[in-house]
């Protein structure tokens, strides 16, 4: 413990004068207690200001407050944040981006400018709207913060005001009082010594004393004590602003950031080995007659570009944008957002108890007399003489005291106060010198009941003692407090006159608050400094469990030692079945929770005072409750402007509803790329459009004759005038083309023969040689489908009843099983869509009369493929059948505008087609493909096939959840059974019978047994109402 401070009885003019000191002085004996490393580091800094701050009584003229403003800058730490210019620059670096890019300038050299455009236009799309979300996000988190900025009251022009800390300069002459901020390096006048908290600098628990001459460095705080000073640095010049710099200078990636990366690298390494295998066939297979080198590797670009993920980091962002304003309309403010998605994973749940679990407000019991004639009434005078009861209160206890029903106000002031002693957190007692109406001088202490009988005179605690002490204890035992006064006149001796008993009573909803965090599988763990028995009484009337640990059962470290990595091996089991700990130090809230967190748990910390910041920045979750210092705000990940737990149950049910919503983007997105690369993966090998040509010229009535369109193109590779002679002798060289190879069987010279039918914008072009979308058509397919998935941050969710966690390997098997179920239709399709022109053929057994031209075939995928597209996300979005939980009014309405959109431009494709009779050079490389509209036969056909193999999806889907529990694939009964079993306890703690739920999770351990668990009852469900 800090040393005493000295009793002063400077005159209140005299009191927190600037030190008139020479460079030559030393500074006082009490600077002793300062840690070296703090006080040497800057005291002939401090020495040289104190000449130079030229600061009289009034302070600073308001002109000459400006002047030094423009010289020293803001009291103000340097931005840290990312400029602008570079968060926009971001959105088009990278992988994702670099892969438009290289697709961009692969089009760019084939001159395929409708391809490059539409390219272009994605990538500012992404790139714009990524920003736009950035910045939304930022900007309306810096303007919450704002309402946080500190305050200083400062003197100027010779009146006392309130002034933003930012505006503070050198010289400032600022007031300093228990409890206040230190604004800047402030050096201290004469007046009274102050206790220092400077846990947030250097690690020390323990306040220090510092008086006249001592330098208060920014980020401390002021436990007791009042005094005046002179601002000596501000800002960045500051001790506290030189360190910042150097934390603002590491970089840490967090949690979600890792999970989206792991995500992308999946999946862009699976996108690659399916993309490379495609384009090397087509490059290879194909040379000469077909594809060619550089369209199949442009083709392998888009097809890249189409399969990965682009928008998630956008889509991730809008939606946890939208849950800092939701939770900013609940009084908490996100400082990270990312915070969002581990606040959806806390596990456990540390909380302070002072001010967070209770009101912090002292309520009085009873008053205990142990002097003759000392009623009610005289104790609480005598109790309130030992103050400043001209003044604010101070602390909890002097609002106790002074704001009591039966205190006589009127006769407090008819007494003059000589001398003031405020609260020593070492001494533990406050100290007034008074001189009566009578003019008699006396002593009044307040303080401790152990410490306040020891000033007692002999005879005194002789015979009060035993009856005191074990009032005191059996008040203990009760969690209630007591506040001792004694009185002691004129040269007699100490006199024990009375003893105020009270409690700091739980906020009224706190009870309940903690029942709905733990029936959110949330533990909750009492982590306080107070004594055991107040801080056991206070759990169990609670109902948080009294299993309260003491501080001598933790690890300690001593400063500047390492962390060890063993701690939860070491004390991870004691501490998760502690209820909670008692008479701890801030290096022990530390400790805890690295503990827990070496135990795999995701921990919240709540704390309000500066030697908080260590343990709240260790957190996963560091949560800054009302009224709490800016240093365990800037440590923070979510501030409370609200006071109590209950906002950050609501805190929870938010960030879990956010972080259904990014799982269920997260599983839509790669089910979608598993569809797209695999269909393309396995049409490109499988699929060969020109076998399916050569099949229908030798069915009756076959093959279709086409006037070939005129062209002046030259003569053709056969020698003749027409350039039919190209078209044929491309085709006849293809030894599987199945009509022969005699050009006059095929092409009377001004006719072209085919086996699909073919609509006039397709006469005389070649059949592809393996099936394939127009680039343009993927790109329009990404950017409907990245245009209106930002839709899904506003869909209905219910949040889960546990904490949540990115179950990887489950989530790519759900998302590779829609995405296969999809994938297997679309190929289902392609095959009848291609067969249609058999009147045999199922797509026309179905009552679709009218076969497809080839460019049809590409118009119906893309339909398919679109469609499949976005309703694959009704499926993703839940573990049960679709219709279970009915879509928000902005995700259907985005699902209507994609599909209809699709539909429509199947219909009416409004990009140019490539005609023959434009083309030059149709032996040189295969053209892109066409895309002719579909009929209205065409268009139902396909949404009802569509449709049906929907409701297929979704059964198999179902089907996956269930295998998946029955087998405990990746772990998810056994984590299932380890959240019941966290419930169950919980609900024990709280002293409930065997809930409904708590008898569901027991029955669904044993259904798992026998295979029969319910699609309800499994932990990655979000249906579970809370």
């Amino acid at each position: 413990h800090p040393c005493a401070p000295e009793r002063s009885r400077s005159s209140p003019s005299e009191m927190c004068k600037p030190p008139l000191l020479d460079r030559d002085n030393q500074a006082p004996a009490d600077e002793a207690d300062e840690p070296e490393d703090l006080q040497t580091a800057s005291e002939d800094s401090a020495l040289k200001h104190r000449l130079d701050l030229q600061t009289g009584e009034d302070g600073l003229s308001e002109e000459e407050a400006a002047r030094r403003l423009l010289q020293h800058g803001r009291n103000e730490l340097p931005d840290l944040r990312t400029p602008k210019w570079r968060i926009f620059l971001s959105h088009f670096t990278g992988i994702m981006p670099g892969t438009i890019i290289i697709a961009i300038i692969i089009e760019g050299l084939l001159q395929e400018w409708p391809d490059m455009s539409t390219l272009t236009a994605l990538l500012l799309l992404n790139g714009f709207v990524g920003f736009f979300e950035d910045m939304r996000a930022g900007d309306a988190v810096a303007a919450l913060k704002a309402s946080l900025k500190p305050e200083a009251q400062v003197k100027r022009a010779g009146a006392w005001r309130k002034a933003d800390a930012s505006q503070l300069v050198p010289g400032d002459r600022v007031a300093l009082a228990a409890g206040a901020n230190v604004p800047a390096d402030i050096l201290l006048g004469r007046g009274m010594q102050v206790q220092v908290d400077q846990a947030a600098l250097t690690g020390e628990s323990l306040p220090v004393s510092l008086g006249e001459g001592s330098l208060v460095k920014m980020g401390s705080t002021i436990v007791s004590g009042e005094t005046e000073g002179l601002v000596a640095h501000t800002g960045v010049n500051t001790f506290f602003g030189k360190t910042a710099a150097l934390i603002g200078s590491t970089h840490d990636v967090g949690n979600f950031q890792k999970v989206i990366l792991r995500i992308t690298r999946a999946l862009l390494l699976f996108s690659s080995l399916l993309v490379t295998a495609a384009v090397t066939y087509l490059s290879l297979t194909f040379d000469g007659e077909g594809y060619g080198v550089w369209p199949a590797v442009s083709f392998g670009a888009v097809l890249l570009v189409a399969s990965i993920p682009i928008a998630m980091q956008v889509v991730c962002t809008a939606t946890m944008a939208l849950g800092s304003r939701l939770l900013a309309a609940k009084k908490a403010i996100v400082a990270r957002l990312a915070s969002i998605e581990q606040l959806a994973g806390m596990t456990v749940l540390c909380s302070d108890k002072t001010g967070t679990l209770t009101l912090n407000k002292m309520v009085l019991q009873e008053v205990l007399s142990y002097a003759k004639g000392a009623d009610d009434a005289a104790i609480l005078a005598l109790a309130a003489l030992a103050t400043r009861w001209k003044e604010p209160p101070k602390d909890a206890l002097d609002t106790l005291v002074l704001r009591a029903e039966c205190l006589d106000t009127a006769s407090l002031d008819r007494h003059e106060q000589l001398d003031f002693t405020p609260f020593d957190p070492k001494l533990r007692r406050t100290e007034a010198t008074l001189r009566g109406p009578d003019g008699g001088v006396f002593d009044v202490v307040k303080g401790a009941p152990d410490v306040v009988l020891r000033l007692c005179d002999e005879a005194n605690r002789s015979s009060i003692g035993a009856v005191f002490a074990a009032k005191v204890e059996e008040l203990a035992q009760r969690g209630i407090r007591a506040l001792a006064v004694a009185r002691r006149p004129e040269g007699g001796g100490m006199e024990m006159v009375g003893m105020l008993t009270f409690l700091d009573p739980p906020r009224p909803d706190t009870k309940r608050t903690i029942e709905r965090a733990m029936q959110q599988g949330v533990v909750v763990k009492m982590i306080t400094g107070d004594h055991g028995a107040i801080a056991r009484e206070t759990a169990r009337a609670l109902g948080m469990g009294d299993e309260i640990g003491a501080s001598d059962s933790l690890p300690t470290i001593l400063p500047g030692e390492e962390v060890p990595r063993t701690l939860g091996r070491d004390y991870g089991a004691m501490i998760e079945k502690s209820d909670g700990f008692a008479q701890v130090f801030p290096e022990h809230k530390f400790l805890i929770v690295e503990a827990l967190r070496q135990r795999g748990h995701s921990v919240g910390m709540t704390g309000d005072g500066v030697n908080d910041a260590p343990a709240l920045k260790k957190a996963d979750v560091g949560i800054a409750v009302e009224g709490a210092t800016d240093a365990a705000r800037a440590a923070s990940d979510l501030v409370l402007t609200e006071p109590g737990l209950s906002v950050i149950v609501d805190a929870i049910v938010i960030a879990r509803c956010i972080f259904q919503r990014m799982k269920n983007y997260v599983i839509y997105r790669v089910a979608c790329t598993f569809q797209l690369l695999l269909f393309f993966f396995v049409a490109v090998f499988a699929f060969h459009p020109r076998q399916y040509d050569a099949a229908h010229q030798l069915l009756p009535g076959h093959p279709n004759v086409y006037p070939l369109p005129t062209a002046d193109l030259g003569s053709g590779p056969g020698g003749g005038d027409s350039a039919c002679s190209a078209v044929q002798c491309s085709y006849s060289d293809i030894g599987d083309f199945g009509s022969g190879t005699d050009d006059s069987t095929t092409c009377g010279g001004v006719q072209c023969s085919y086996g699909f039918r073919m609509s006039d914008a397709e006469v005389g072009l070649a059949i592809p040689s393996t099936f394939n979308l127009p680039v343009v058509a993927l790109v329009v397919i990404v950017i409907l489908n990245d245009a209106t998935i930002i839709s899904i941050a506003y869909d209905h969710v219910v949040p889960s009843p546990l904490p949540e966690r990115w179950n990887l390997p489950a989530l790519f098997l759900v998302a590779g099983w829609i995405g296969l179920v999809a994938c297997g239709s679309s190929l289902l399709l392609l095959h009848w869509a291609l067969s249609s022109e058999d009147p045999g053929s199922p797509i026309r057994r179905m009552g679709v009369r009218e076969s497809l031209s080839y460019g049809q075939v590409v118009a119906m995928m893309y339909l398919k493929i679109s469609l499949s597209d976005w309703w694959t996300i009704f499926a993703a979005r839940t573990q049960s059948f679709f219709f279970t939980r009915a879509p928000s009014k902005i995700v259907f309405a985005a699902a209507s505008v994609a599909t209809l959109a699709s539909t429509g431009l199947a219909v009416r494709w409004p990009f140019p087609a490539e005609r023959y009779d434009e083309r030059a050079d149709l032996d040189a490389q295969e053209p892109d493909s066409q895309l002719i509209g579909l009929g209205l036969e065409h268009v139902l056909f396909t949404w009802a096939f569509t449709l049906v193999w929907f409701l297929i999806q979704d059964v198999c889907k179902v089907l996956l959840y269930k295998l998946l529990y029955t087998f405990d694939v990746s772990g998810i009964r056994t984590e299932a059974e380890a959240n019941a079993a966290r419930r169950a306890k919980n609900e024990a703690i709280l002293g409930k019978q065997p809930s409904k739920r708590g008898a569901r999770a027991g029955g669904a351990r044993r259904k798992a047994r026998r295979g029969e668990m319910q699609l309800a009852e499994m932990p990655l469900e979000v249906e579970l109402e809370v």
